[in-house]
């Protein structure tokens, strides 16, 4: 177990290129892997959450190429098998910590003719994999799990097209029924209750496949072969974020971030540091494989109370954490209509309510959110990152407020989604 002391800061001053987005990457490899002839993706995630994805593919016998240091190491060459390719594990797929990896992983797999069973570390074997179980049964696979849990074992066959609406908001769920339906006879359709992060539905197309797009109705023909391409990953807007939220936090701040991704369902983000007080622009604003991208530019203003609804969740689901960590910088925030994440990485609710107390935050948990009063500065103290890298940066940037210097334990879970990030934290530091 790690344990990294994070001390007060007066401001964070910088200009910072952020690695490659961890849903863009693992979406890029996966279709590569299935399509006809190389792929070439340059700013690849660095996280050991987009190295699990390779490291199944090659398991699957993908031939993958990426250089194991330095500064290629972004680069990664995937040469494709085919839509029916993949050859039988010798092994379990070994997803690591990476839900995204089993989740999309598994909608390949229902349409190969393998059998293949997907394992994960203790945190992952505790997420809910019902949510892929019935729908990819419903196409025409075999999937047996373990209460609905991993170990998951998938046996590919002959799929059949469905319409299919989530139950839950979900990116994953709907990104593993299109690509099981992509191998299917005839059409799937998936209609969405609420939008959720498009990235599957940008990615698709890059490798030759035809949607049809209606509203909240996804909708893709089984039968199409994708073709192999040369893509670039843009900056991770979960990263950038980061940063983000520290320049907002601290008087006197200012933060420069290049050539980050700005899809409209990533950036929810933003929004919610100009109602609690941030100054931002965007420029040199671009658009390359399909994803938006350009730089960010936060300054601090004032930290004021702010909310987050509902509707507003599924585009910050993964910043709510960071968020909470801006609001006790002098704001007050309240989120609702978060209860997926009491299914993430850890019970994030509850575990960011324990880390937060422990470095003197007042925050109340609600059923389904949170509520953080930043009334009283932190006094500083020590947290416990729960093995979850989102509470890992979240507890970081609290502590940057603190009175006294904070230990973060289990700090090491950062290195999932953002090797280096505490190096980089220290370097933006001004004391």
């Amino acid at each position: 177990m790690g344990t990294t002391v994070v001390q007060p800061a007066s401001r964070i001053l910088g200009r910072l290129r952020i690695p490659g987005d961890k849903s863009v990457s693992h979406r890029y490899a996966l279709l590569a892997a299935i399509s006809e002839g190389p792929s070439i993706i340059t700013n690849y995630a660095p996280g050991t959450d987009c190295t699990s994805t390779l490291s199944c593919l090659g398991a699957l016998g993908v031939a993958v190429d990426r250089p194991p240091d330095g500064p290629d190491r972004d680069l990664v060459t995937i040469e494709g098998c085919g839509i029916n390719g993949l050859r039988a594990p010798q092994g379990p797929l070994d997803a690591g910590n990476s839900g995204t990896t089993v989740r999309l992983l598994a909608g390949i797999l229902a349409g190969q003719k393998v059998t293949s069973t997907l394992v994960g570390d203790a945190s992952l074997s505790r997420r809910p994999m019902g949510r892929i179980i019935e729908p990819l049964t419903r196409l025409g696979a075999r999937l047996e799990g373990t209460d609905g849990r991993l170990p998951l074992t998938v046996t590919g066959g002959p799929l059949t097209g469905i319409d299919y609406a989530p139950p839950v908001a979900s990116a994953q769920v709907k990104s593993a029924v299109l690509l099981a339906g992509l191998q299917a006879r005839g059409r799937t359709t998936v209609k969405e209750q609420q939008l959720t992060r498009d990235h599957t539905e940008r990615a698709l197309p890059m490798f030759g496949i035809q949607l049809s797009m209606n509203g909240s109705e996804i909708s893709l023909e089984g039968g199409q072969r994708p073709i192999g391409a040369e893509l670039s990953v843009p900056g991770d807007a979960s990263s950038a974020a980061c940063w983000a939220v520290a320049a907002a936090a601290l008087p006197g701040s200012e933060i420069s971030l290049e050539a980050v991704g700005l899809n409209p369902g990533r950036i929810g983000f933003l929004a919610a540091l100009e109602r609690a007080g941030a100054a931002i622009s965007v420029e040199d604003r671009t658009d390359a494989g399909g994803e938006p991208r350009g730089t960010i530019i936060v300054r601090h203003g004032t930290v004021s109370p702010f909310e987050i609804a509902p509707d507003e969740v599924p585009s910050v689901i993964d910043e709510l954490p960071i968020l909470a960590a801006l609001a006790t910088h002098g704001g007050r925030l309240r989120v609702t209509g978060a209860g997926e994440l009491r299914h993430k990485e850890s019970d994030r609710i509850a575990a960011l309510a324990t880390g937060l107390r422990a470095l003197g935050g007042q925050i109340d948990e609600l059923e389904d959110g949170f509520e953080v009063d930043g009334s009283k500065p932190l006094t500083g103290g020590q947290a416990d990152a729960a093995g979850d890298h989102r509470l890992a940066m979240a507890f970081a940037l609290a502590a940057l407020g603190a009175g006294a210097p904070s230990e973060i334990s289990n700090a090491e879970a950062v290195d999932i989604s953002y090797p280096g990030f505490f190096h980089i934290l220290r370097n933006l530091s001004q004391t």
